[in-house]
């Protein structure tokens, strides 16, 4: 039994395996491919618009994960077409029914990209042109197969022309119209033809050749050869299409025993039961069991003090009691409160959220879940579903709260950091709390909230906009998103997409999506109006980055209206991601959400030490001298001759300049710093940063700048960096920090 899965990148340890064993298989099946081009099936997946081509992989594997065929399409968006680069099985059996499934899928994958058509190559099978026995046979018995599509040579042009004289076997170009009457128009085949030798053949067809083949498509429609192989009548040229990859679905069925009956407890069992059943009739996902993790996966979040006292007080409590914390001490971690009552208060964020005999065999079972869900994205599929209660998102490392125990979305975030960074993007109605405390301080995992705002809506002290961005190496790694009372879909978007787009400037490996489905109307625990529609919406808006999806259900109380939002949400998630993925924007484009301040803060003085030492390029002197100039100029202001330039993400200080006019000169000013965070170095914003530098020292009657940097090899980029901003390098002084380490002095004339 087979499985076709699509690769989307060499990201995970799984799919780098995979890549491995394609590129076996074309070593073995094409000894004379190009060990650049099969070394270049990775890169072409992470930056599929640096060839001009969006890559798609296709791989056929065994259930023990064998790779036992593949296909690599190229995606033309724009002209809207898709060439067909490589397929091939492990057993070279053209016809067999591996290469007859993967040829299925691609046919099926081209139409749900909405092209208009597909190409490939295949060599020639006449004597004339392809005199080598072995080869013809194997070149008929590939034309015989895709003949049963209805895709066929095109002829009567120069496509077939060699390159170079004496080249031989020159490759059919081969249509597959994808339906029964799609004929092939002159002009949209002039387009795909010079897209496929500009950009895949670049360097080997020189331009007056690439013009030949062009003008040579002369015919309209253009002509394909008749059926050799195949009657007509015999073809079956419309698409079947097949399923996609379903969603891997994880229901943590132990939540059942998790049922407070008291009056109000909106948080019950049959949140679950509605949302399954929706699921269950659409076909898009597929179940899996639950796998059992160990503690310390749980550890690596929670403190283990606090998941100690939550397990033991859930075991001591009677069946069908409930335990609520109504004394809240100001906590003294040298002495823990004895009272149960008071130590429920001490852990606790609120006084509805229950301690039960069942409240910590249910959440620990809900995380056992969420990790079953993220190990499936781990194992290479794109999106998977843990669909849990109690919820999480509230629980923070030393506590609980709002019907939350133990923070799922925190848990997944953190077995997914080892491969990669993470993004948690909370569509509850209410502010993950939890998450931002739990990674406050981290650079790898980035929280963004969009919710209520605190001034109505729970938890009340958590989720302001500017106040709260993270702290040390996590500043600036948070981002909260509160809105008003009333929100409509319009609405709802317009911050998503702030959302969505922060996201996209850190560039995370994996996405994990706290789904709460209590922003839709009527929900009695929120006051919002999203409707299915605006679910959908929003869950083609959160697949189109692209990226590995783990979503966890929190919030959503709305029983009437439960499973209908959460399967518009999953069609929309699904139809994106599956169209998008790998479009994603490269990372040296401009980086949004830059600002520039220019007064110097105390807090500045350790920021810039933090940021110099993290580039790696300075000596721990050099270190201490950045700072000390942040502190001059904090003690003496403008005399102390230090000026700044601060250049700051969303809050975050992300590089700096430090300048100063020259003493004895009129207008001669010194670049005495230049710093980018290394996250953001290659992106642009040194040269920003450098043009506001210059802009700064022009407006204080300036009229040259003078940088100078070090001739270690280390430092060629600095070198590099400064030259290609226009300056010149002006003199060398030998051997000035160390023998054969040079001063290199530059400068630019103001103008």
């Amino acid at each position: 039994m087979i499985r076709i899965r699509r690769i989307y990148d060499d990201v995970l340890p799984v799919n780098r395996q995979t890549l491995g064993q394609i590129q076996q298989i074309i070593k073995t099946r094409f000894p004379a491919a190009d060990e650049n081009e099969i070394a270049q099936i990775g890169p072409k997946l992470r930056n599929p618009f640096k060839q001009r081509f969006r890559s798609l992989l296709l791989v056929a594997e065994s259930l023990q994960g064998k790779v036992v065929g593949f296909a690599l399409l190229l995606h033309e968006p724009e002209i809207g077409f898709v060439f067909l680069d490589w397929i091939a099985t492990l057993s070279g059996k053209a016809g067999g029914g591996i290469g007859g499934a993967l040829y299925d899928r691609v046919r099926s994958e081209t139409v749900a990209l909405n092209a208009k058509g597909l190409f490939f190559e295949c060599l020639p099978d006449d004597r004339i042109a392809c005199p080598d026995e072995a080869l013809l046979k194997e070149n008929r018995s590939r034309l015989r197969f895709y003949e049963r599509y209805g895709a066929r040579p095109i002829v009567n042009t120069q496509y077939e022309a060699p390159v170079k004289p004496g080249d031989t076997c020159m490759p059919h170009l081969v249509y597959d119209a994808l339906k029964e009457k799609n004929p092939l128009r002159k002009s949209f085949a002039r387009k795909v033809v010079r897209a496929i030798l500009e950009r895949k053949y670049a360097g080997i067809c020189p331009p007056e050749y690439v013009e030949m083949v062009v003008e040579s498509f002369a015919d309209d429609p253009v002509r394909l050869r008749n059926f050799r192989y195949v009657k007509p009548e015999a073809s079956r040229p419309v698409v079947e299409v097949t399923s996609r990859e379903q969603i891997v679905l994880v229901i943590n069925e132990h939540h059942q025993i998790h049922h407070v009956h008291e009056r109000g407890y909106v948080e019950s069992p049959v949140r679950v039961s509605v949302i399954k059943k929706e699921l269950d009739s659409s076909g898009l996902f597929a179940q899996t069991p639950v796998r059992s993790f160990p503690d310390k996966a749980i550890n690596a979040v929670h403190d283990p003090v606090f998941t100690r006292y939550l397990r033991k007080a859930c075991q001591t409590m009677p069946e069908g009691k409930s335990l609520y914390p109504y004394i809240f001490p100001i906590r003294n971690k040298a002495r823990l409160p004895k009272e149960p009552s008071v130590l429920a208060g001490y852990y606790c964020i609120d006084t509805f959220t229950p301690i039960s005999k069942n409240a910590w065999p249910a959440a620990r079972s809900g995380a056992d879940a969420a990790l079953t869900a993220a190990h499936a994205v781990l194992k290479g599929h794109r999106i998977a579903y843990a669909l849990v209660r109690p919820p999480g998102h509230h629980a923070e490392k030393q506590a609980f709260g709002g019907f939350c125990y133990l923070n799922n979305n925190a848990i997944v975030a953190q077995a997914l950091s080892s491969y990669g960074k993470v993004a948690i993007l909370d569509i509850d109605y209410h502010h993950g709390n939890g998450q931002q405390e739990i990674f406050y301080n981290r650079a790898d995992v980035l929280t963004v909230s969009i919710h209520g705002h605190p001034s109505f809506a729970y938890p009340y002290f958590s989720g302001f906009a500017q106040e709260e961005q993270g702290e040390g190496d996590g500043e600036g790694f948070n981002f909260n998103l509160p809105l008003p009372e009333k929100v409509d879909g319009k609405t709802y978007r317009e911050a998503l997409d702030k959302a969505l787009g922060r996201i996209e400037i850190f560039a995370p490996q994996f996405l994990v999506v706290a789904l709460g489905l209590d922003t839709a109307k009527g929900d009695p625990s929120g006051t919002w109006l999203l409707t299915a529609k605006d679910f959908e919406e929003n869950g083609r808006r959160i697949g189109a980055l692209g990226l590995p999806l783990v979503v966890v259900q929190e919030g959503g109380y709305n029983i009437r209206t439960l499973g209908t939002n959460a399967l518009a949400f999953f069609r929309g998630l699904s139809e994106s991601t599956a169209r998008v993925a790998g479009t994603k924007r490269d990372k040296g484009e401009r980086i949004h959400g830059v600002s520039f301040r220019y007064e110097v803060r105390p807090e500045d003085s350790g920021k810039v030490h933090r940021l110099v030492r993290i580039t790696g390029f300075f000596s721990d002197e050099e270190v201490d001298v950045a700072k000390e100039l942040v502190d001059e100029r904090l003690a003496k202001g403008d005399a102390s001759g230090y000026h700044f330039v601060m250049a700051e993400h969303y809050g975050r200080l992300v590089g700096y300049s430090c300048f100063g006019r020259i003493p004895g000169t009129i207008s001669s000013h010194d670049l005495y710093w230049i710093a980018i965070h290394p996250e953001f170095q290659g992106r642009g914003l040194g040269r920003r940063l450098l043009l506001e530098t210059e802009k700064k020292i022009k407006q204080a009657g300036g009229t040259r700048v003078y940088a100078d940097t070090s001739q270690r090899a280390q430092y060629a980029s600095t070198r590099a960096f400064y030259e290609g901003c226009g300056y010149r390098l002006e003199t060398v002084l030998e051997d000035f920090y160390d023998r054969g380490d040079g001063k290199a002095i530059y400068s630019k004339p103001l103008l």
